[in-house]
């Protein structure tokens, strides 16, 4: 093993293990934490990120089901730490569970000194290279620059941007228009081998169909009417670097056939040009369409399409973070507020609600935009409601003008609130069983009681 101070953690209901593990190295280079129980560890985890953790079946057995959803959390949220997982022979089934679950390796009690060692050798020796723990309390909320989030479905995203950071392939990139996609291809370029080189971001969609390959391969004087003088591309000026082609589902036949050539060759011809030119790109691009399904309506060619989606990140809707938007909100409003020189006190409860409740089209984009205007017009220092747009004022009249006569059948109550909450809601039913203060499996239930779709 190598000099570098292995952070190891053991779980086991006494310190016999844990010594005996502290004998093999007692100069070092494990430093090393033991701990009786499960109840702690994430709380450690949150303070340092260890590079071994070696849990026994014993601190599983009273609560099994809870033990392997402990076992997932940790393995989404901290690739970087090896899971050894060691069982006693009653156990041996809940050994299988552990390993599905994410753990790197497991053995029988009894094990040697010899074949224990062995193990923690091995799994510090195979420890993945790339890899963040995501949940340290410092780097949770912002694990990369103009990125929030601390949803479970962002810090997949924050998993996979360090995994593509560390390999040279093409990155497809998809998400509904304004999840952030620019920024995830910017962090993965910051993160990567690359970082020292240039990042060219091309808005394809934005560019006439006519002056796409002008804008991507350069041309030289004479090549087209205009053409007064030889221009460099995009790839050519991002040699070394990283070039992220966003809207890349909107390139016709032609730009998509010298795409391919380029993707395959690593030269390319200038329009009008004869001098093969050849360039060390990394490619990422992003869609907010569905790739496949115009393959196969025939409008983007198949082998271009599995050239492209080698390493996919599918970048979520902000409906679907849960608990993202406060977040979001106290960044954008901190940004706002020191752009425009107000000093904002408080940010009302019901201002918040109202944003939960709406589905969110635009996503981030729209969202900004939104606490940008709200602090714009905000005069008291207090954000409130009526700094909304009139679309939410309309969320917050529906939302109190709700009456019932007494005695009205409770069965009719309930059918009359689930309906409007989905009105509400703008039928997003994560966020109806959420304000109805009920399982989404209950709201399902309900939904097929009264016959609503």
């Amino acid at each position: 093993m190598d000099s570098y101070a292995t952070q190891m953690m053991v779980v086991a209901p006494d310190r016999a293990l844990c010594d005996r593990i502290a004998s093999f190295w007692q100069q070092g280079p494990i430093a090393l934490d033991c701990e009786p129980s499960l109840q702690h560890v994430l709380g450690q985890f949150e303070k340092k990120t260890y590079d071994v953790l070696l849990v026994t079946s014993n601190v599983f057995k009273d609560n099994e089901i809870e033990g392997i959803e402990f076992l997932e959390v940790l393995t989404a949220r901290c690739s970087v730490t090896q899971i050894i997982f060691l069982s006693e022979p009653q156990h041996i089934e809940m050994a299988f569970s552990a390993i599905q679950a994410g753990g790197y390796q497991y053995a029988k009690f009894p094990i040697s000194d010899t074949e224990l060692k062995l193990l923690i050798e091995t799994a510090i020796t195979n420890r993945p290279e790339a890899g963040r723990n995501l949940l340290l309390k410092e780097t949770v909320v912002d694990r990369f620059p103009n990125i929030v989030g601390q949803s479970r479905c962002m810090l997949d995203v924050f998993k996979q941007i360090e995994q593509a950071a560390v390999t040279d392939i093409p990155i497809l990139i998809t998400g509904e228009t304004g999840t952030g996609k620019d920024l995830v291809a910017n962090a993965i370029h910051n993160k990567s081998k690359r970082q020292d080189g240039v990042f060219i971001p091309v808005h394809i969609g934005s560019l006439p169909s006519e002056l796409v390959g002008s804008e991507l391969f350069g041309h030289e004087k004479g090549a087209f009417t205009g053409a007064l003088r030889q221009q460099k591309g995009k790839f050519e000026q991002g040699d070394g670097g990283t070039v992220f082609l966003d809207e890349i589902g909107t390139i016709d036949e032609k730009m998509q056939i010298s795409l391919l050539r380029l993707l395959e060759q690593k030269r390319f011809h200038r329009l009008g040009g004869r001098a093969l030119i050849d360039v060390d790109v990394r490619f990422v691009v992003a869609t907010n369409e569905n790739l496949f399904e115009k393959v196969e309506a025939g409008l983007f060619r198949e082998d271009l399409y599995y050239r492209l989606d080698v390493f996919r990140i599918a970048l979520p809707p902000l409906r679907d973070r849960e608990g993202d938007l406060k977040v979001l909100v106290d960044l954008f409003v901190d940004t706002y507020a020191e752009e425009f020189q107000k000093r904002i006190r408080r940010i009302d409860h019901d201002f918040i609600q109202l944003l939960e409740a709406y589905a969110w089209p635009g996503n981030i984009r729209e969202l900004k935009h939104i606490v940008q205007r709200a602090v714009l017009v905000c005069e008291k220092g207090s954000l409130l409601p009526e700094h909304l747009p009139p679309r939410f004022q309309k969320i917050e009249e529906m939302k109190h003008r709700i009456y019932f006569d007494v005695g009205t059948p409770l069965d009719d109550v309930e059918h009359e609130m689930i309906l409007r909450t989905l009105d509400l809601t703008q039928n997003n039913r994560k966020e109806a069983a959420k304000l109805l203060g009920i399982s989404r499996r209950s709201l399902y239930n309900k939904l097929k009681k009264y016959n609503i779709t």
